[in-house]
């Protein structure tokens, strides 16, 4: 009799779809969900009798509590080779391996120019206005290029976007805790302090991996910083930049707006005051999700399975 399996928050339902999961047909029946599963008890219950867990990101907690009462647990794959919401000290005290997978950096990158152009155009309002039946055009854009982009965190990530600044003929300046003059030169960026970075920017966008370094880096104190006229960006990870003083900001008007594809909690509460104002654009954590990432993610996951499955793990991630 195969094992049982789970494949966690598949919000499009694609993951059966976009590779091929016969190599491990056999030996593992996989249950997908397509909705979240919430809080501890409900997950526990959900996947008491499963060998092996797939998770896509941080999107589910799976912390010692769930890990220690989950009696069949094997194994555990997660897309990236990292998750913050994986114990993964707590797994390999259970003897249990947790196997990640490659992820593209572009799809980010992509989708921060993405809501900076849509902050500068107002391309998806026009849309809107448009299809509602409004005449023609009302609103009144600014140009990229020559605007000064500051990029907070420039690894692999914030390469990439400091690449395409450069394309745009943007002015791209960076700041991370310990960025050098010569990576910043080699990246196409210029080194500020933390202070200039926002106080020159006409874009300030993220880009930095949480962890407790990171963590409420940024606040009200830098958002006050920010000229009246700037826009903030942020595609990494929700409680690096403080929601509350981000909705301050937006609601005092001292800065002109702000773009958010990553939150607190997610999937974003209904209640939640991004919502309601109107010099936001808010997206639901789709810096990641394109085809060709997700056939990576999941490709990878089923590598991960046939390695263990043969008793030669891969891509294991070991606990800090």
């Amino acid at each position: 009799m195969p094992m049982k399996g789970a494949i966690l928050d598949d919000y499009q339902n694609i993951s059966r779809t976009v590779v091929d999961w016969s190599p491990v047909a056999g030996e593992i029946d996989f249950k997908v969900h397509t909705e979240s599963l919430g809080g501890p008890d409900r997950v526990i219950a959900a996947l008491e009798d499963c060998a092996v867990v797939c998770l896509m990101r941080e999107r589910t907690g799976f912390g010692k509590e769930i890990i220690d009462a989950l009696p069949n647990l094997k194994l555990i794959v997660t897309s990236g080779m990292r998750n913050a919401a994986i114990d993964v000290a707590a797994a390999a005290a259970r003897g249990i391996p947790v196997c990640g997978t490659e992820s593209l950096g572009s799809p980010t990158a992509e989708l921060t120019f993405g809501l900076m152009l849509e902050l500068a155009r107002k391309i998806g309002i026009e849309n809107a206005r448009l299809k509602a039946g409004a005449r023609w055009q009302s609103t009144l854009g600014i140009d990229l290029y020559g605007k000064t982009l500051g990029i907070v965190g420039l690894g692999k990530l914030g390469t990439r976007v400091a690449r395409i600044g450069n394309a745009l003929d943007m002015k791209v300046i960076a700041w991370s805790q310990n960025l050098t003059a010569e990576k910043a030169q080699a990246a196409g960026a210029r080194l500020v302090s933390k202070d200039e970075l926002f106080r020159e920017s006409d874009f300030v966008t993220v880009h930095v991996q949480l962890s407790q370094r990171t963590r409420g880096l940024i606040g009200a104190r830098e958002l006050a910083l920010m000229k009246p006229t700037a826009f903030f960006i942020n595609t990494s990870r929700g409680p690096v930049a403080d929601e509350t003083a981000i909705e301050a900001a937006l609601r005092t008007g001292k800065i002109a707006g702000a773009a958010i594809d990553v939150y607190n909690e997610e999937p974003l509460p209904l209640d939640h005051p991004f919502r309601r104002l109107d010099n936001i654009v808010i997206t639901p954590h789709l810096g990641y999700v394109t085809l060709e990432n997700y056939r990576r993610f999941y490709g990878q996951m089923v590598e991960d399975i046939r390695a263990w499955l043969d008793g030669k793990p891969i891509r294991v991630i070991a606990p800090k």
